[in-house]
Parts: C-alpha cells; structure tokens; sequence
C-alpha cells in the first residue's frame, strides 16, 4: 500500500507549458554559458551533454570548473519575482487534498524556490517537507542520496513510496533503487528502462494520479 507521495516540483506539480518554466531553463542555460565563456547556444548544447553525466548543471558548474559561488548562482536562477511566469489552477488543491497519503517535494532547486512556487499555487500547507538542494549537499537528482535523504525525511521507504518526476533520468534514479515511480508528462515515453528492478508508470498529469494510484495498490 502506498503511503508517501514524493513529488517533484518542477512541471510535475504544475504544468510544464508555464512561462515560469521556460525562464528558469534559459536563465540555466545562459549562466552556464557566461561561466564557461561560451554563446548562449553552445552553452546549451554542453549544458544538456553534462546533465546526463552530472546530473544537474549546478554539480556540472562545481565538479568541472570548480565554480564555488553557490548562492549567486541560485540568486540568479530563481528572482524573488520568478513567480510572475507562473499561473494558478484551481483544481490543484482539490487534487492535492484528495490524496490520503503523505506529500513531499524533493527538488534539485533551493528551499526558497520550491517554498514560493508552493505558497503562490496556494498548497504550501498540503506538503510536509521539501527536501532541497541543499539538504542534499548539492548533489540532486538522480543521485541515490538525494532519494535515501527524501525517504529519511518523510518518513517512508523505497516499497510504500511513489516517486513523481517529469524528467526520466530521475525517475530512472528512483527505479534504480528498486522503487515505483510515476514519469509526468504530456507525451508518453519510453518505460521500464531495461536491467533496472524498479517500475515506471506514466501519466499526462498528477491529475491522473489518483485513478494511477487505485491501480498500484490494486497490485495491477
């Protein structure tokens, strides 16, 4: 039976067709140009190169150029007003508020952001924890720590915890571990990645997740 609910935040809890969410993307990319002294586009081509090696392009920053200024870096990426970008939907907190179990948000952005993002949607109150960057010691999803440390605070485990992301290198992550994850996206892809213990579901949207869930603990 599951229980806990680990969200990302990202376009899984809200739609991946905001402004907000194209902002956030370039601001990435173009810092990560500046850093490296590249143009925008070939920042962007390395950039989506070292996220499949890195993971996220902050531990890229850090790990290959021995960036250290953390917190500009998140100053930059995520404005106090980043919010402007972003609508609200009225049936999020319905949704939300029809799932039993237990929810968290397991970000690879700083608390700050997640918090904001969560208060404007009007469901800060519905999510016990966010497990950030930080308290990752900056190393995000798909990184297993990242994982152990969202179950440690929630309290769950790998067998009664879903796992909702709309990139699937990370749900890959969460599989790898031998746990149930739910990819979050409007097109179908590719699941059940070979030679991983784990399952993938997938859904158009979290507003699909509920008839998703009847199914798991149904055992289908």
């Amino acid at each position: 039976m599951i229980q806990h609910l680990i969200f990302d935040l990202d376009r899984t809890v809200y739609p991946a067709d905001t402004k907000m969410s194209e902002d956030i993307s370039y601001r990435i990319k173009r810092f990560a140009s500046e850093f490296w002294g590249l143009d925008f586009e070939e920042g962007a081509r390395q950039r989506a190169e070292a996220v499949k090696e890195y993971g996220t392009t902050l531990d890229w920053l850090v790990t290959a150029g021995g960036f250290a200024d953390i917190e500009a870096y998140f100053a930059a990426i995520h404005p106090a007003d980043e919010c402007v970008g972003l609508y609200k939907t009225p049936a999020l907190r319905p949704l939300l508020q029809s799932l039993p179990q237990k929810k968290m948000i397991l970000t690879n952005s700083p608390y700050e952001h997640a918090d904001r993002v969560l208060q404007f949607l009007e469901v800060r109150d519905l999510f016990d924890s966010i497990c950030d960057i930080r308290i990752n010691n900056l190393k995000g999803k798909p990184a297993a720590s990242a994982f152990h440390k969202a179950l440690e605070m929630c309290g769950g485990t790998i067998e009664n915890s879903i796992f909702l992301d709309d990139a699937e290198g990370y749900t890959d992550g969460w599989t790898r571990l031998g746990g149930t994850a739910v990819l979050v996206c409007p097109e179908g892809k590719r699941l059940n990645t070979p030679n991983l213990p784990g399952k993938t579901y997938w859904i158009k949207d979290i507003y699909a997740l509920p008839a998703l869930l009847e199914k798991i603990n149904a055992g289908q």
